[in-house]
């Protein structure tokens, strides 16, 4: 599939697409074009504006509406323990596997949003730990990198409080353990600890700290287009160590040369192990 760049019959959707990246590095060429012109055509109905052009004055006239774009492109649905299979799976088989191997556990969390996925991770194997070692030690073996594209989202995120409704799906037990009593509810210190919140541009950046014995993107690169799906899949290959497990969105498919370097290890969750 070639790179999602506008049609040569649309000069001005590409010259929007130009502006936007010149001016705030946003670089919408890696989308694909039905998505991105959904999302454009719902910040244009919100501002009035009929046509692209239109649409570029308004960025003019209005910055913050930049952020606004970037809100509709990078659609932040999540909590913790979100699809609670996913994370009987990793609480199963994953996390134990990767707690058995000496050393430092070293995790990256792609397209982490507001936070809910990388503090469910910190949570399963500080848990896993503490049923044998103690949660001290546990904390002091794991790091997890958080990386999200909206400023917004890392600003929550490095935050680490959460309304009642992010914790719905927490067991109580767990939420007493590692939440604050009262909302807005704040993750434990020393959870908070071990996970790094930063900026950080799939389509564009090399992954922040490798090796890693765990990649979870879950629903972030299926907006983007085939190349740019592939050059990412390549990024996670090499991010991985041997027997690192690769855990995308279950509507996710792992495609070109890095498809070779994965074993499919539980199909339903889309959980592959790197070989």
């Amino acid at each position: 599939m070639a790179a999602s760049r506008a049609r040569p019959d649309d000069p001005a959707l590409d010259s929007l697409m130009g502006k936007i990246e010149r001016e705030h590095g946003l670089r919408l060429a890696s989308y694909k074009q039905p998505c991105l012109r959904r999302r454009l055509a719902v910040r244009m109905r919100a501002c009035g504006a009929h046509t692209f052009g239109a649409y570029a004055e308004v960025l003019d006239a209005v910055p913050a509406e930049y952020d606004r774009l970037l809100d509709a492109l990078t659609v932040n649905v999540t909590r913790f323990f979100r699809n609670p299979e996913t994370w009987a799976l990793l609480g199963r088989r994953v996390v134990p596997e990767l707690w058995a191997r000496p050393g430092r556990v070293r995790v990256w969390s792609a397209g982490c949003a507001s936070g809910e996925e990388p503090y469910s991770l910190a949570l399963l194997f500080a848990e896993h730990a503490a049923a044998g070692e103690g949660v001290e030690a546990a904390l002091a073996r794991l790091r997890i990198d958080a990386t999200d594209l909206d400023p917004e989202a890392v600003e929550v995120a490095r935050r680490a409080e959460y309304p009642a409704a992010a914790l719905a799906e927490v067991p109580p037990a767990l939420l007493a353990r590692w939440f604050s009593a009262e909302p807005p509810h704040r993750v434990a210190p020393a959870l908070a600890r071990r996970v790094r919140v930063a900026v950080h541009d799939l389509t564009r950046e090399p992954p922040p700290a490798p090796p890693y014995h765990l990649i979870v993107c879950r629903n972030a690169v299926i907006y983007f287009d085939r190349a740019t799906q592939e050059r990412i899949f390549a990024a996670f290959a090499e991010a991985l160590v041997p027997g690192g497990r690769l855990l995308l969105g279950k509507v996710e498919t792992l495609y070109g040369p890095a498809r070779a370097r994965f074993d499919l290890e539980e199909p339903r969750e889309r959980l592959f192990r790197r070989r």
